[in-house]
């Protein structure tokens, strides 16, 4: 229960559900949730751990604003560890493993059109995740599971108001294609911009130019 309700809020905090500066209670959340206090206290500590919240005394728990400097070194991070990966990953995935992927590709660009947050954030998860776990790495992916929990999507929300979305969308789509094709520098190259484009930020790995 105590993770259910940390992923819901960290979720809703990452896509500006629940914006920087904003006071939450404990009580409050029970209710939100239909829950005792106990589960809301643990999960609220939890998220003050990894950075989402700071405790407010008497009061409850402040959302806490992810500076610029945060979400550059978070993005670099995912991008020192992702596409290197994802490079590798070229030329040796088979027919059948790649059309199960196209359909989550899919997914994500009908949550696109339907301008489905919620969905194409959960979508998108699983389709980084799932192809980052054909490498065989559990920690690698538990690593990467976390900095996206960190990265603040709101840049994504403002997305969903303009076609811009649909663009990243049908990146996943090159992605599998390059996969396809064993095209590995073209791939890791093109996961560099797409992580900075949905975080709203782009580099290389080596740090902003």
């Amino acid at each position: 229960m105590r993770d259910r309700i940390a992923q819901s809020l960290a979720a809703a905090i990452n896509t500006g559900e629940l914006a920087p500066g904003t006071l939450v209670t404990v009580p409050t959340l029970a209710i939100r949730f239909e829950v005792s206090a106990t589960p809301v206290r643990e999960a609220m500590l939890d998220l003050e751990q990894r950075g989402f919240v700071t405790s407010v005394r008497n009061k409850g728990f402040r959302v806490t604003q992810m500076s610029d400097k945060d979400l550059r070194d978070v993005i670099e991070l995912r991008q020192l560890l992702e596409a290197p990966t994802m490079g590798a990953l070229a030329g040796t995935l088979d027919a059948e493993t790649l059309t199960r992927w196209r359909g989550v590709a899919e997914q994500i660009s009908e949550y696109a059109r339907q301008k489905d947050l919620a969905g194409f954030l959960a979508a998108d998860r699983q389709f980084h995740l799932g192809l980052l776990a054909l490498h065989g790495s559990a920690r690698l992916v538990e690593m990467v599971s976390e900095l996206r929990a960190q990265t603040r999507m709101v840049s994504i929300a403002a997305m969903m108001q303009s076609d811009e979305l649909w663009g990243t969308a049908r990146e996943h789509h090159v992605m599998l294609d390059l996969l396809a094709s064993g095209e590995s520098e073209a791939l890791r190259e093109l996961t560099v911009s797409h992580l900075g484009t949905v975080a709203g930020w782009s580099s290389e790995p080596d740090g902003p130019h």
